[in-house]
């Protein structure tokens, strides 16, 4: 059975897509600092039998090390990698702090570089292998108050244009998922008055369910001749 790991996996969006495959697949995945949910999700997927949890902080490479190895033990490597952790901030550009800009980068770019250049010798090996890097819509568009996350965003889009052709040969896909707003923890930066004004300008008229995020993932790890796209699930929000 295939394995695919998965960053940022205790919750949101990442909790949707271990869910959504974890009947089909092994799936390995990381919590940072939600362990009580991380047990949770692995105790209600536990028929399943290849549901596993693992400490990593994607923005350390040896911690992100340490994980490749347990994986490695427990399943003999990924065969697929979902890179979802991530961070958000809200703000003017003016008020963003050095640190608040590194910590964005860190999560949202350097902690995907730093999975995937982990995970992918396995890949390579193999001559296959599908990756999937959860960006946003305000990658591709950027977003006013959000300059610093949306900059993070978009770097991951172009680590993930650039690597679909460099790895294509080996029969690797690589694509980004850009969401628009989802009904998830990260929204709570919003007021109730911002998020109906936003879900206004939804042609669809709501956010999306991370359920519905999770089967664009898995649309886009299992197709096999789909690479070097960016696949944007937004509601018509930018239509």
């Amino acid at each position: 059975m295939s394995t695919v790991f998965v960053t940022g996996g205790s919750r949101g969006i990442g909790a949707a897509v271990v869910r959504a495959l974890a009947q089909e697949y092994n799936v390995a995945f990381t919590y940072h600092s939600s362990e009580a949910r991380a047990r949770a999700l692995e105790e209600e997927l536990r028929g399943f039998g290849g549901v596993k949890a693992f400490f990593c902080d994607v923005s350390d490479p040896a911690s992100v090390s340490a994980a490749e190895r347990a994986v490695r033990e427990r399943f003999g490597g990924a065969d697929m990698l979902v890179n979802c952790a991530g961070v958000s901030s809200r703000g003017l550009l003016q008020d963003v702090t050095e640190e608040e800009w590194r910590r964005l980068f860190a999560v949202n770019c350097d902690g995907a570089f730093y999975v995937t250049k982990a995970f992918l010798p396995h890949m390579i090996s193999k001559k296959k292998g599908s990756i999937v890097n959860v960006s946003s819509v305000w990658g591709v568009r950027g977003g006013a108050f959000e300059a610093a996350y949306s900059a993070s965003k978009a770097a991951l889009i172009g680590m993930t244009l650039a690597l679909a052709k460099e790895v294509a040969p080996s029969g690797i896909t690589v694509n980004a998922l850009a969401p628009g707003a989802v009904a998830t923890d990260m929204m709570k930066c919003y007021s109730p008055e911002e998020l109906a004004a936003l879900e206004e300008e939804i042609p669809l008229g709501r956010m999306a369910t991370p359920e519905e995020i999770a089967l664009a993932v898995r649309f886009l790890l299992t197709h096999g001749y789909i690479t070097g796209q960016v696949l944007t699930v937004d509601g018509g929000f930018t239509a």
